[in-house]
């Protein structure tokens, strides 16, 4: 992979008569950035691209419902064109409601077969000429996302992605991000895996932006929309495991979950199983627990066997050994080294990649190292590595503050033979954002999700 990527101008004069869709993934950025990989030192200067070409607007449909390369690359095109040139109102002119519904049904039935675990492996056709890219949060960053497919290399025969979870808010593009990455998902079910984040949750979306950023998209059609997302977030799996020794999942590791059966009562039909964690005696879960969780709860209360979900997505690593109660999210663990080379060695293992912390939150947590390049290894053990990766750049995109975090986002490259051994890769985000405004009070807005308001989340 080159060190540096070949970035895009700005579009300007764009041609009256519609050209056809791009035929690749050269054609169609239209502002710059630049990546680098873990062993380059600083990157050169950016050389323009041409023009952008129109996109084929309004969005159809296609008539055999069969997704092709030119379609999923019109729809970047068009919502990359969109968010420069039209006003958010104007978005159902570019992607009618009634292809939105479409997409996100389509969608929503391939993820919802799809088990709590995904396993990416020879069975899918993973094999010595393939790659394995694993993308952290995007935070509706869009133009930062186009980049990053364009950078890695869009999703292939021998090239597979795995997302980890947080495509919606806090960015303005939160929509437009999720639909893009889902149309691929659509496209290449069998190698775009879309993991699960806490911010694919009602309680999250209503807080941090998504909600009104669909509602002021879509207007009348704006509820069903987001009711819509709502329940493709609920088909999320929560994690995969990749060429049987990485493991990834969007906050990391869970507890196990004592079930015991309840006293039989009249009647086979009132048999009970009966949950109870104890939270003082934590230990950690078996990915036949895992698999079982019920992922479909998208919100609180966490109890039983709904605490799984919430702490494969809201957990966080530390220095400290052990395992407990994450008491700054009020929701998830803490775990500390010995809790990785235990969870590496029960699952014989050999990295656990996660994401969900970005700088605002890494500058807040003693011992840990902060998130300026996109990404950090917390955890270096005997049987591996635990390392967090974060694709957004510049993040937030909203900030209260003069000074900025301009942190590089990053994505990690998985090669064979074992898909064991991480090739990191910084980039810049991509330089201007067009102008909107925010979604959210991002001024009066907690910063990373610590301190939720739990009894709001379960109403």
């Amino acid at each position: 992979m080159l060190s540096e990527s070949e970035p895009p101008a700005e579009a300007a004069n764009l041609p009256s008569a519609t050209p056809p869709p791009p035929s690749s993934d050269e054609d169609f950025f239209s502002s710059v950035s630049v990546a680098s990989t873990s062993s380059t030192s600083s990157p050169s200067t950016p050389i323009p691209s041409p023009p952008q070409p129109h996109p084929e607007v309004p969005i159809s449909w296609p008539e055999d419902g069969t997704l092709t390369l030119a379609w999923v690359t019109n729809l970047m095109l068009a919502f990359d064109w969109s968010s420069k040139n039209l006003a958010p109102t104007e978005l159902p002119s570019v992607l009618p409601v009634a292809v939105f519904d479409r997409l996100i049904l389509t969608g929503s039935k391939i993820l919802h077969k799809e088990p709590n675990c995904v396993h990416i492996d020879s069975e899918l056709g993973l094999g010595n000429d393939s790659r394995v890219i694993v993308v952290g949060d995007v935070h509706g960053q869009l133009h930062d996302v186009l980049f990053l497919l364009r950078d890695a290399g869009f999703p292939s025969d021998d090239r597979f992605f795995v997302f980890n979870g947080d495509y919606v808010d806090r960015g303005a593009w939160g929509l437009e991000t999720f639909l893009t990455l889902l149309a691929w998902k659509v496209f290449m079910p069998n190698r775009v895996f879309l993991l699960r984040g806490n911010h694919e949750s009602k309680y999250c979306t209503s807080v941090y932006g998504f909600e009104k950023e669909v509602l002021a998209k879509y207007a009348d059609n704006g509820k069903h929309v987001y009711r819509k997302c709502l329940g493709c977030f609920e088909g999320l799996p929560l994690a995969s495991i990749i060429g049987d020794n990485v493991y990834t999942a969007h906050g990391g590791i869970f507890r196990s979950i004592a079930v015991t059966p309840a006293k039989r009562a009249k009647g086979k039909k009132n048999r009970k199983i009966v949950s109870n964690p104890d939270v003082t005696a934590l230990s950690l879960g078996s990915m036949e627990e895992l698999l079982k969780a019920r992922r479909s709860v998208l919100d609180p209360p966490w109890e039983g066997t709904n605490l799984i979900p919430g702490d494969v997505l809201w957990s966080d690593p530390s220095m400290k050994p052990g395992l407990s109660p994450n008491k700054e999210r009020g929701i998830g663990l803490l775990w500390g080294p010995d809790c990785t080379e235990d969870f590496l060695k029960k699952l014989n293992l050999k990295l656990i990649i996660r994401s969900h912390e970005g700088p605002d939150a890494r500058e807040k947590r003693e011992g840990m190292e902060g998130m300026d390049q996109g990404y950090t290894i917390d955890h270096e053990v005997q049987s591996g590595k635990l390392i967090t990766v974060f694709s957004a750049p510049d993040y937030p995109q909203f900030q209260a503050t003069k000074d900025r975090y301009r942190n590089k986002g990053a994505y990690i490259i998985l090669e064979p033979p074992n898909f064991d051994i991480p090739v990191y890769r910084s980039f810049e985000a991509v330089t201007p954002r067009p102008k909107v405004n925010p979604y959210y009070d991002f001024e009066d807005c907690i910063d990373s999700d610590e301190e939720l308001d739990l009894a709001s989340m379960a109403t």
